[in-house]
């Protein structure tokens, strides 16, 4: 007998071909592509949640999305069926079924994305839809320290688009900035409570900037510092294609009950 139960899914996807995660009338997205599937799998017309709203162009290991499905079919095969009708470019890693008031968006408790950079001379055409390209040097150190300012409990409306209320706080806390280097490529790992949008892109290339010696580390004291409404900061926003959302955490989660 079928029966209505709440499943989270954890989600990886390219974000190359998609204008961002959220359903838009228009144009592709990952939540309609998820839903669609949905649909051949259970003939149910089912409206899926999201933990996080990735833009156009970016990518996730980790995303967590909810729904609610009626259906006798066997945990298994709701895995399985799913992934059977998503195009290559998007999967569903694992399912659990959770308790009926689980929220993957107001619940979690920290979000992780992972910028990803090219630091050489020449292009890397194996890298082109998963990493921003820098030409320049970069100094590490000096990009360290800003990711340091960075890190803690800030206002970063300068560092925001556009808002969806204008009345919507703008203090988030950031708790890590990790710069890694690997060979020729620059990994700078960002954990924080939530983001606003656009926010992990325009503080990347902030710290790039920095790292380029365009603009100081004081500028970006100063940015931090502004009261609300009076200064943007003036560097540019990283391209989309070096963002990936790695993981979203929460309290009490993943349950104990997967979908194998």
């Amino acid at each position: 007998m079928a029966c209505l139960k709440r499943l989270a899914l954890i989600i990886e996807y390219d974000g190359s071909c998609y204008r961002g995660f959220q359903y838009q009338k228009k144009f592709p997205s990952i939540q309609e592509e998820i839903e669609t599937a949905i649909h051949k799998l259970t003939n149910q017309k089912i409206k899926v949640r999201g933990a996080g709203r990735t833009d156009a162009g970016v990518h996730a290991l980790g995303q967590v999305v909810a729904l609610d499905l009626k259906s006798g079919l066997p945990s298994n095969q709701i895995l399985t069926g799913l992934n059977h009708y998503l195009p290559r470019d998007i999967v569903v890693k694992a399912a659990y079924e959770v308790q009926t008031d689980f929220d993957p968006r107001r619940m979690a408790v920290s979000r992780t994305y992972k910028y990803s950079i090219i630091n050489r001379k020449v292009r890397a055409p194996l890298q082109l839809q998963y990493a921003a390209l820098v030409r320049e040097n970069l100094n590490i150190d000096n990009m360290r320290a800003v990711a340091k300012v960075m890190t803690g409990i800030h206002d970063f409306w300068a560092f925001s688009g556009a808002l969806p209320r204008i009345t919507d706080s703008t203090v988030r806390s950031v708790s890590k900035i990790d710069i890694l280097i690997i060979g020729d490529k620059i990994e700078i790992e960002v954990e924080g409570n939530a983001f606003l949008p656009h926010q992990v892109r325009r503080m990347v290339g902030s710290i790039v900037e920095v790292g380029l010696g365009k603009v100081s580390l004081d500028y970006i004291k100063m940015v931090l510092s502004t009261d609300k409404n009076k200064i943007k900061v003036k560097t540019k926003s990283m391209p989309p294609q070096g963002l990936c959302l790695v993981k979203v955490s929460y309290e009490e989660f993943p349950p104990q009950i997967k979908l194998k």
